[in-house]
């Protein structure tokens, strides 16, 4: 692929507080007012269905903490709660079964943390058990695990394998050793290559690094080295995160010192981008790079791509049934959030009750924003003519405030607007969560200390 050059002075322009979108409208707007009661009955007018689904499992804890983690998790040494925890997976299965066609087809199973790896092999091998005894899992099944490669064994891979995934994503985030001591992970470039070999060895399908920028002591240097040790591990794709300052809801990261100022952090942004796309991968959006023969590029070259709270996914239209602490199922009509609390999490399912927390449920508007939101950023263009028949609407007048704000992005050059549609730009690509929260009535109303910056 053409190495993509990246223009700071527009990336410094739009660098706002704005969502990830994976979700519309965003988690910000659900709420506890949405019960379970008015949740079920939505549920069970689906109950025959048989739209394809997608399982999320989320697997709370570490052995230790990550300075600048962000994810919902719980650290601990007790490896008696990983046995405690499937058991109560099991009880909120066994309470949302009986809601779901068990017929419907599973095209996707994703395994989320936490460390999945805290599980240990037998532990691993019976939730396995338990989704199989459960779900109709296709045979073309994209089954992924994330691990953390300090504390994975080859027999966690072995059992990951047997149990049915066939993904693995591994988070590498950088190699310097003085910037691993400052973020609390030592994880040598040795270990990721023994951890790599193992996933291959194994027979995984995939592999997915994870990087971040925007961490304490990266600079330009370092992190073009962290880039080409990477690149030699020849991974399928890459997610490359802007490491998001939240410490008003991360306490953790007051701990966090000596991070780059703003001007290195678009530097570094802008070689990742270089660096990548100049050894062949296909920036796919936002933080997701590809092989151009990977699903995730073909996804999207056939407009089947999505985005879901795992990120980009290669199966568009799949309701999500999540299990876990704090965990997101979402279907057409509503979204349905778990409690984040583990304790709150098993008293719910001690008393019989599904462990629901908040919610959301769309109406009309937020639909059709959804779809189009959707549709931007995962195909990086808007047909008006597909999308005005899509969702019956005439869509330039729909959304003609929208397309008419567009007008300094477009003389940007991040979009093109023709008679005929959108299109965005391979500068656009990259600051693609500004150009969809044009679409977006929530924007203004939601303060922008719930948002990490765009960039």
């Amino acid at each position: 692929m053409e190495k993509l050059a990246v223009n700071l002075h527009l990336i410094k322009k739009y660098n706002v507080p704005g969502p990830r979108y994976t979700s519309y409208p965003p988690a910000t707007q659900f709420s506890e007012s949405v019960t379970w009661d008015h949740l079920r009955p939505l549920i069970e007018a689906q109950t025959n269905s048989t739209a394809d689904l997608s399982l999320y499992f989320h697997i709370p804890f570490c052995h230790s903490l990550c300075w600048f983690c962000g994810c919902t998790n719980i650290v601990t040494r007790d490896q008696t709660t990983s046995s405690t925890y499937i058991s109560y997976l099991q009880k909120e299965l066994n309470l949302l079964v009986g809601l779901v066609n068990q017929e419907r087809p599973v095209l996707q199973i994703h395994l989320g943390g936490g460390s999945p790896n805290f599980l240990t092999p037998s532990e691993i091998l019976k939730l396995g058990q338990i989704i199989k005894n459960n779900f109709n899992i296709s045979q073309n099944v994209e089954a992924g695990v994330e691990i953390d490669p300090r504390t994975t064994t080859l027999e966690h891979l072995e059992a990951f394998k047997n149990a049915g995934f066939n993904r693995v994503s591994i988070g590498i985030q950088d190699h310097d050793p003085q910037v691993q001591k400052a973020v609390h992970r030592i994880q040598p470039k040795e270990l990721n290559q023994q951890v790599i070999n193992w996933i291959r060895q194994t027979g995984f399908k995939s592999l997915n690094i994870d990087l971040i920028y925007g961490l304490p002591y990266q600079n330009p240097q370092s992190f073009a080295k962290t880039l080409n040790e990477v690149i030699q591990f020849n991974p399928d794709r890459f997610a490359v995160f802007n490491f998001a300052y939240v410490p008003w809801l991360k306490k953790h990261q007051l701990a966090l010192k000596n991070l780059p100022s703003p001007e290195t952090k678009l530097e570094l942004l802008k070689l990742a981008i270089e660096t990548l796309t100049a050894a062949g991968y296909v920036y796919i959006g936002m933080d997701h790079f590809a092989k151009s023969t990977d699903e995730l590029a073909i996804a999207q070259k056939n407009h089947t791509l999505q985005r879901n709270f795992q990120g980009y996914s290669t199966h568009a239209g799949a309701d999500i049934l999540a299990f876990g602490m704090s965990s997101i199922s979402q279907t057409d009509s509503f979204y349905r959030q778990n409690t984040k609390d583990i304790n709150e999490y098993y008293a719910f399912l001690d008393s019989g009750k599904i462990p629901h927390k908040k919610g959301y449920i769309l109406n009309n508007d937020d639909i059709l924003r959804r779809k189009t939101i959707m549709r931007l950023m995962c195909d990086m263009e808007l047909d008006f003519n597909y999308m005005s028949k899509m969702l019956n609407i005439d869509f330039p007048q729909y959304f003609k405030s929208e397309l008419i704000s567009l007008k300094e992005m477009e003389q940007d050059e991040l979009v093109q607007i023709l008679p005929t549609g959108l299109k965005v730009t391979q500068m656009g690509r990259l600051l693609i969560r500004n150009i969809a929260m044009k679409f977006d009535k929530y924007s203004n109303a939601t303060p922008t200390t719930h948002f990490s910056k765009t960039i």
